[in-house]
């Protein structure tokens, strides 16, 4: 089975990782575990060989759908040919469940703002992601590479990064170095402040990073800043806020009462 460059397809040919990857998940919290993209199956072999563990798998490509089918015949009747981002994850595992696999790089940050929004449906994830990408969703306040990912998955996660995967270890080998990292559920039910007003300041802040966050925020605020001009946040840049300062901020613009038109979108930057 050759690697599709349209789907991203990077496969691990290296089990000793692959084997210190499934062992990474603790699954404490949900037996359930679905496996992202088995590929050939190098992670799913020792998935399955874990007995505190019910496996269940997603697959885009048919081909290698029907691969695993054959090579897992004990997991064929839990194996979903389909399109993680676009399925109706309830149908599939409607209790809590465990997210493992080796994520493509091309829609890592789309898996995890899903990740987001099922949080209360998953307590952990363990996944390999481009090292640049797992660095900075790990990374603390401060960091040049601290964003919006790392703003919004730390308030709902502890991030621990794990190891560093050469590309050696793949077929064909990606051009980037690999990372793999554990994300665990918080306590945090929800924040004490507007969510979505939340994430769309996260978002605002750090799509104009250089700046100290009394400029960054007009395009959303508009005449708004004016009443917040004397807060104590403003006259930092982004990296600089916690999740605590950022929820500070948006209870600061939610006590203003603006008419704010928001968008949910949220690039990962």
């Amino acid at each position: 089975m050759r690697a599709k460059k349209r789907l991203g397809q990077h496969f691990l040919t290296d089990a000793s990782v692959a084997e210190r990857i499934a062992y990474s998940l603790a699954a404490t919290e949900a037996r359930d575990v679905l496996e992202l993209g088995p590929g050939t199956g190098m992670l799913t072999q020792f998935l399955l060989a874990r007995e505190d563990i019910n496996l269940h798998a997603v697959e885009v490509d048919a081909e290698a759908a029907g691969y695993l089918r054959q090579r897992f015949p004990e997991l064929a009747p839990r194996l979903a040919c389909c399109d993680f981002l676009k399925m109706e994850l309830a149908e599939l595992l409607p209790e809590k469940f465990c997210l493992i696999g080796n994520f493509p790089y091309n829609i890592s940050s789309q898996i995890l703002f899903k990740v987001l929004e099922l949080r209360n449906s998953i307590p952990e994830v363990v996944c390999m992601l481009q090292q640049e990408v797992a660095a900075r969703i790990a990374e603390r306040p401060g960091s040049k590479t601290y964003g919006i990912l790392s703003v919004l998955l730390q308030a709902y996660y502890g991030i621990e990064y794990l190891f560093a995967v050469e590309g050696q270890s793949f077929a064909p080998p990606p051009k980037v170095r690999s990372a793999v990292v554990r994300l665990t559920r918080n306590n945090v039910q929800s924040l004490p402040c507007d969510e979505t007003l939340f994430r769309q300041i996260v978002k605002t802040s750090f799509n104009q990073r250089r700046k100290a966050l009394r400029n960054s925020l007009k395009p959303l605020l508009g005449d708004g800043m004016e009443a917040l001009a004397g807060h104590h946040l403003l006259d930092l840049r982004p990296e600089q806020l916690g999740i605590a300062a950022f929820v500070e901020l948006t209870t600061a613009v939610e006590s203003l009462n603006l008419n704010l038109n928001l968008n949910l979108q949220t690039d990962a930057k």
